[in-house]
């Protein structure tokens, strides 16, 4: 059966389609498309008086609803991911982008048209009315003010000032980068270790200031017990670290003396 619809109406292919859809009230998410292709075709058929350019879009367009169609009627395919897809997904993105397009398209001729209404006119104010400016009468400004008012009003905006001070940050000192060798005091802790025997945690770190040293002593005193060269112990929660020197410590100690006296 065919549909009494006129060229001029659609702009092309995609708004064929949507008003089949909007027409049959299907939903856009899952087209009937053996329906609306039988009809579509129907429209193109109608169309044969129509220019070849014109023509080949609804054409084009109705190949790729015949390749839909074919498509359904095989096993559905599946991604990478063991999903099927759905031959229709890339046309519903397209005809939601149109629709989007489309509305947005009569939001601006409506505002064209409304637009139409609004009249403008240019300022024609003399110079001299807006250069104008009110005299200020000083008298009659500063009548009531006293020596203890205006007093008052700058205690108040020193008050405010202070409190914009933070009492904690702002006796803050400059703060210093502290600069420590990585490897020189790697090497000093475990020359001390080798070079005691044995020595507490608590020893090692009135050695040298600063945070970075407590930190570097940490990290080498549990390098040395990973490697096996030191023996730590402690009889109880937060009681004294004990530190002992393993043969491992003496031997390394020993090769590096012997390298750096090769080198020398």
């Amino acid at each position: 059966m065919g549909i009494p619809v006129k060229l001029e109406v659609f702009q092309g292919p995609l708004d064929l389609l949507l008003h089949l859809i909007e027409k049959n009230k299907v939903n856009i998410y899952d087209i009937p498309i053996v329906e609306i292709t039988d009809q579509y075709m129907e429209y193109v058929r109608q169309m044969q008086g129509e220019s070849l350019e014109v023509m080949s879009e609804f054409l084009v367009m109705a190949a790729t609803l015949l390749d839909i169609k074919s498509r359904m009627l095989l096993p559905p395919e599946k991604d990478e991911e063991g999903e099927e897809q759905d031959p229709r997904a890339e046309l519903v993105q397209k005809l939601l982008e149109y629709k989007m397009y489309k509305y947005m398209s009569y939001e601006l001729r409506e505002r064209q048209e409304n637009a139409a209404f609004t009249l403008y006119k240019e300022p024609d104010l003399p110079e001299e009315v807006k250069a104008y400016r009110q005299p200020v009468d000083v008298e009659e400004l500063l009548a009531g003010i006293t020596v203890q008012k205006l007093h008052r009003v700058f205690e108040d905006i020193m008050r405010r000032q202070e409190d914009r001070i933070d009492p904690i940050r702002s006796k803050f000192g400059t703060l210093e980068k502290e600069e420590v060798d990585l490897n020189e005091t790697m090497g000093f802790v475990t020359r001390y270790i080798a070079g005691e025997g044995s020595c507490t945690f608590r020893q090692l770190l009135t050695l040298r200031k600063g945070k970075l040293y407590v930190i570097v002593t940490f990290m080498t005193l549990l390098e040395l017990m990973k490697e096996g060269r030191v023996e730590v112990k402690q009889e109880g929660t937060f009681q004294e670290i004990y530190i002992k020197a393993m043969p491992a410590l003496y031997e390394e100690e020993q090769e590096v003396s012997l390298a750096e006296a090769g080198l020398e």
